[in-house]
């Protein structure tokens, strides 16, 4: 029998740094709930890009989407997505992703695609 190599790609420890645009995943959103919707498609997109089910968003993370209040959500974040073993004993899945904000260049976001940083354990 053929074992699938997908699975073994997904157990992997990985970083990874993505921007993601806010402003199309919010188009047509409730002004009085566009922050809070902001971090749920956050969660959504590292859930996607990670696939991991237990996503943890970062406190600086939330503070820079909540920092122009409410509704001034910025309409582009830059963030990183770190895969990261469970290492709790009672925990139901084995990784879990840690989203935190990444340093934007100078020249922008402009032509920023996804990196994989090289992390020294």
């Amino acid at each position: 029998m053929v074992e699938k190599s997908n699975k073994g790609r997904k157990e992997e420890v990985v970083t990874r740094e993505y921007t993601i645009n806010l402003h199309k995943r919010l188009h047509g959103c409730t002004f009085k709930k566009m922050a809070p919707k902001a971090i749920k498609e956050i969660r959504k997109f590292a859930q996607k890009a990670m696939g991991t089910t237990d996503v943890r968003v970062d406190v600086k993370l939330n503070k820079q989407v909540w920092s122009r209040g409410i509704r001034g959500v910025p309409r582009r974040v830059r963030v990183r997505i770190a895969r990261k073993r469970n290492d709790e004993e009672d925990a139901k899945e084995e990784l879990y992703s840690l989203v935190t904000v990444a340093e934007v260049p100078a020249e922008g976001l402009k032509g920023l695609g996804t990196k994989v940083i090289e992390e020294a354990d």
